[in-house]
């Protein structure tokens, strides 16, 4: 699984944990919800600043939405 399949994963589970809409975090983090939602597929390839942003927008560390399953990140 490369880094940005990893990151979809992990972004769609915390979104869910912390009951937000795409719609919501793609508010709280001024992207479109259509990048959000290409983003959770892995269709596309996140930058640095945009890891940023999403990571602010989640109330996470933007190394958590990298950590690989099992924490081998």
């Amino acid at each position: 699984m490369d880094l940005k399949d990893v990151m979809a994963v992990n972004l769609r589970r915390v979104r869910h944990d912390k009951g937000l809409t795409q719609e919501d975090l793609a508010e709280r983090a001024g992207l479109s919800t259509r990048y959000v939602g290409a983003v959770e597929r892995a269709a596309v390839s996140a930058s640095i600043t945009v890891l940023g942003r999403i990571a602010e927008a989640l109330d996470v560390e933007p190394g958590d939405l990298l950590k690989r399953p099992g924490g081998t990140g």
